[in-house]
């Protein structure tokens, strides 16, 4: 059943782990209420395909991933034909006995039917399910190509396909779409048009420190607070690669394997590959930059204190 309010809807995405803002939840709420795909923008990291996982599990559907890809076509997002069978009707059909030629428009009719249609996430999104319609993921779509967009925009209209020798494929139940967009290009105005919007953003400190308490319960408050502090610094610097939450979940993981109660320059330096992905963004942070950002988390812990 679809959450009945915001409320309901925060506590479906807090059920599953997830810490939506209000705002968040406004928008993944319209987007069930309307039966209007949802666009999530933003920075690698900040958890905009956990939003369609997290509705899939909580609303008990099967959930559909595309994830999209410089190349991207068709045959390999919506259907295709199978034409190795399609080629092995036709010659077992010459060679049917008493050596007439098969009645060609029958087997042309035949050679197009739903048993040599090949469907792929975009088509089986809109088969009926049981369970009720399907989370439909299309993830990272700036990452294919821009003509690519123009098949979709059939779909994210009227929930259809269109299949020219077959006919048109249509959801009795609209499935739940959730596209997902890192920026690297701008999403054409056709298919923003066609859905809800809502820009994704890095989480400020209390509802990041409320994250990592979330995923990682055993974890100790002094260091889930320092990692929080030092990783929401390390964001106004000038890097390549800004970490994302999911960073921040993985180096607070790391830190626990190591057993580290506390942050210093050398755990830091030596665990910076985790958290950061590029060595030029490593290398400015190394050395005297962590140390800096370090201490600025000491002066602040002492004036908390103070006050």
């Amino acid at each position: 059943m679809l959450p009945a309010d915001i409320d309901a809807t925060v506590a479906l995405l807090t059920a599953g782990d997830y810490l939506p803002e209000r705002s968040l939840a406004t928008s993944v709420f319209l987007a069930l209420r309307m039966q209007r795909p949802l666009l999530l923008e933003g920075e690698p990291g900040t958890g905009k395909t956990e939003v369609a996982k997290v509705l899939a599990g909580g609303l008990g559907r099967e959930l559909i991933r595309l994830q999209c890809y410089e190349g991207l076509d068709l045959d390999a997002a919506a259907y295709e034909w199978n034409y190795a069978r399609q080629l092995m009707e036709i010659r077992l059909a010459e060679a049917m006995p008493g050596g007439g030629a098969p009645d060609r428009d029958a087997l042309a009719q035949d050679l197009f039917s739903e048993r040599f249609l090949v469907e792929r996430p975009l088509l089986r999104a809109l088969r009926p399910r049981d369970a009720g319609a399907a989370v439909l993921l299309i993830d990272e779509l700036d990452r294919a190509d821009e003509p690519f967009e123009a098949f979709l925009l059939e779909l994210l209209s009227d929930f259809q396909l269109s299949i020219p020798e077959y006919g048109t494929v249509r959801a009795q139940d609209p499935p739940i779409v959730v596209i997902t967009s890192n920026r690297t290009r701008e999403i054409h105005d056709a298919v923003r048009r066609r859905c809800l919007y809502h820009w994704v953003g890095f989480p400020n400190a209390a509802r990041e420190l409320a994250i990592i308490r979330r995923k990682l319960p055993g974890i100790d408050e002094a260091l889930a607070r320092q990692v929080v502090g030092f990783v929401q610094r390390l964001r106004g610097a000038d890097l390549f690669k800004l970490p994302g939450v999911a960073e921040t979940i993985e180096w607070t993981r790391a830190l626990m394997e190591l057993n580290a109660v506390s942050l210093d320059p050398e755990v830091v330096g030596n665990t910076l590959g985790v958290l950061l992905k590029y060595q030029d963004d490593i290398a400015k942070v190394q050395g005297s930059e962590a140390a800096r950002l370090l201490e600025e988390l000491r002066a602040a812990a002492l004036q908390g204190r103070a006050g």
